[in-house]
């Protein structure tokens, strides 16, 4: 199906097409650009520019340039633009305007990528549904997902992230979703931010894009829920909370299992349950959000939970398996190796404690860009209440040897200062019946902890 002509690009981005083409689809990056793409020349880390000629070989429809980059036929089929970026502003921006699809946007300092999941299984029972993949969140990442998105799709779930200040509103006036939703405020990207309370005031800016008739989901129970609920009136939207202590959404009751969680809820004198297809109760809260977003989409509560059922976490982000080992007997790997903060480490903690596993093995890596305080946070998760029934703490990066030497003598691992050579001793640290996670900042490359436990095994017995 053709997502472009070169005559509404050109129009939508007020470039010069230099052929008729059409395109399926929106690419910026040769590696995964599937024939008929459009080729977006980002200057990145590299030139996009330097990568036309490869694009076009590969089969892209077009490419959307500044330039005539060298080594390209000046008949090639281009779009030329001013910058490339702003061409890919309007592009998105001209896909949200000509779309009926009921959209939301959804932020927060933890939880965000596992929740537009949610967002997107609930909707995709619904109807036609359009979702940012992977962490496509940024500056590129919004307007890359919004270019995507096809004229007839009926549900859009938007991710926004920032790390800077000023980050999140102009991505959410590109994205105009009808429903904004903030999982949580957390000490995350604290090097940017002289205070939580500044996060809040940055997350609270989704407010800022919503389409007239929105709704804004808060979050009720965070420290700083009065800081998005006030900015959110500025805006004068409906406004709904969700939360253990709140007025709409409330969270009633949550039973950790071993691989899933079972909540209960309500909302007015509606009593509901639902299941979450993970352990961890913080995805409890996660799903509360989600559902109440899907209702004010128009989704039917009873048939939102449904939807809810389909979902589950993707890799690195609480991914649980059983892993058979060669040597007989298995291990229970608790796979969160995509990120970390402080809240998620203690989240991914708790689901740790809660496992059934004969000794509970934690493999953890540097939380980044938490500021000046950061060798305090570390410190800080020594006594973190699942720590009490944590068995061994292996710590990875230069961080997290603070907290190797906080902890108690029977709890303190191994340090070392790569996942590389942690990931060679795994063979003597892991034996039959352990419960394993692995966590840390997606710099510090936990996910070759995750990698070297699979190659214990002989495949997993059990995923869920």
């Amino acid at each position: 199906m053709t997502l472009w002509t070169a005559t509404e690009a050109a129009e939508a981005t007020k470039g010069r097409a230099t052929t008729d083409w059409k395109v399926t689809g929106v690419s910026i990056d040769t590696r995964t650009l599937q024939p008929g793409d459009l080729f977006v020349a980002l200057k990145a880390a590299r030139d996009g520019h330097d990568f036309v000629a490869q694009a076009l070989e590969k089969g892209a429809g077009a490419a959307l340039v500044s330039h005539i980059p060298e080594g390209v036929p000046e008949d090639a089929p281009l779009l030329i633009v001013d910058d490339v970026q702003a061409g890919l502003e309007a592009l998105g921006q001209a896909a949200r305007a000509r779309t009926a699809a009921r959209v939301v946007g959804v932020t927060g300092s933890v939880g965000k990528t596992s929740t537009k999941e949610m967002l997107a299984s609930i909707l995709e029972t619904q109807g036609k549904t359009h979702a940012s993949v992977a962490s496509y969140n940024n500056h590129w990442g919004v307007p890359l997902t919004l270019a995507r998105m096809p004229r007839d799709t009926e549900f859009a779930v938007i991710e926004i992230g920032m790390n800077h200040p000023g980050e999140i509103a102009p991505l959410a006036r590109q994205a105009q979703p009808h429903v904004g939703l903030v999982t949580t405020v957390a000490a995350v990207h604290l090097e940017a931010f002289d205070s939580v309370a500044g996060i809040a005031h940055e997350k609270a800016a989704i407010y800022d894009g919503l389409a007239e008739g929105g709704a804004a989901i808060v979050n009720a129970d965070i420290e700083h829920a009065d800081i998005l609920l006030h900015c959110a009136q500025a805006q004068g939207p409906k406004i709904v909370e969700f939360g253990r202590s709140a007025r709409d959404y409330a969270l009633t009751q949550v039973e950790q299992r071993s691989d899933s969680v079972k909540a209960q809820g309500k909302v007015g004198s509606t009593e509901f349950s639902f299941d979450v297809q993970s352990a961890g109760t913080h995805f409890a809260m996660n799903a509360l959000g989600a559902l109440a977003s899907c209702v004010e989409l128009g989704v039917d509560l009873d048939q939102a939970i449904a939807g809810l059922r389909r979902w589950s976490p993707v890799k690195g982000r609480g991914v649980r398996e059983m892993i058979a080992l060669r040597d007989g007997g298995q291990i229970e790997l608790l796979d969160d190796s995509y990120n970390a903060n402080p809240t998620s480490m203690e989240a991914a903690l708790n689901v740790l404690a809660a496992s059934a596993g004969k000794r509970k093995i934690a493999f953890l890596g540097d939380m980044k860009e938490l500021g000046a305080q950061e060798q305090a946070m570390h410190v800080a998760m020594a006594d973190v209440a699942a720590m009490t029934q944590v068995d061994q703490v292996h710590c990875i990066g230069p961080l997290m040897q603070a907290l190797h030497q906080a902890l108690p003598e029977g709890k303190r691992g191994l340090w070392a200062a790569t996942s590389t050579e942690m990931a060679a001793q795994l063979p003597e640290l892991i034996r039959d019946g352990d419960a394993v996670l692995a966590k840390g900042s997606l710099s510090m490359a936990l996910a070759q902890i995750v990698d070297g436990l699979r190659k214990m095994g002989q495949g997993s017995a059990l995923e869920s």
